[in-house]
């Protein structure tokens, strides 16, 4: 009876594996994100750039009702936080919020002007930074992983493609601070220009030691 059982499932998985009603899964390519924050001399910007970019494109502002105030730009980057677990800190939600009531919202007056971002040029390697807590915190380990392929490569795919390339760590501090599409396929990675160099070495110097 058991042989039997087994027979029958056995041609029954046969007859809807050769089924042309069972079609092969399709892959669909999606265009090349053009999409883009507006750029502001506000230090939300940055923040923006570097961790709202992670999860979602710069179209999702247009989705939002014109002219919203700071109160709610405000609670709908706290709901990104809270709900669907953005790496952000309240202080960044605040940041991030000031930064967008007033490039899209209708918040022209009573939020300080930052000056623009200036660039970190602190001495790399001048303190101790823990690589694993910079990619938890950034949101890295959302696109990426050390031993396979997610949205992104895998940081040991990574470390084989520069192994023999003596600018290395240059060139893949430059990807991390710049970000960009088409190295590793279409999906963009955002730019961590607000990063200080000791921070974008840390996570270079790790990715290539995998």
């Amino acid at each position: 009876m058991l042989q039997y059982c087994i027979c029958s499932l056995a041609a029954l998985i046969l007859c809807f594996s050769s089924s042309p009603g069972m079609a092969a899964p399709k892959y669909i390519s999606l265009p090349p994100e053009t999409a883009q924050l507006k750029k502001s001399g506000h230090p939300g910007y940055q923040v923006a750039l570097q961790k709202c970019t992670i999860c979602h494109s710069a179209d999702y502002i247009s989705l939002q009702p014109p002219g919203m105030s700071l109160r709610q730009w405000t609670d709908e980057v706290s709901k990104m936080k809270h709900a669907f677990g953005a790496p952000i800190s309240d202080d960044e939600v605040s940041l991030i919020g000031e930064y967008l009531a007033l490039t899209y919202g209708n918040e022209k007056i009573g939020i300080p002007v930052f000056p623009a971002h200036a660039e970190k040029t602190g001495v790399p390697g001048a303190r101790v930074v823990d690589a694993r807590a910079l990619l938890t915190q950034n949101g890295c380990f959302g696109c990426h992983a050390v031993d396979r392929k997610v949205l992104g490569p895998a940081f040991r795919d990574v470390a084989e493609r520069y192994r023999k390339n003596p600018q290395a760590i240059e060139t893949v501090m430059k990807n991390i601070k710049a970000g960009g599409s088409g190295k590793w396929g279409s999906i963009p990675m955002p730019s961590f220009a607000a990063l200080s160099d000791s921070d974008i070495k840390a996570l270079a110097v790790f990715v290539l030691e995998q």
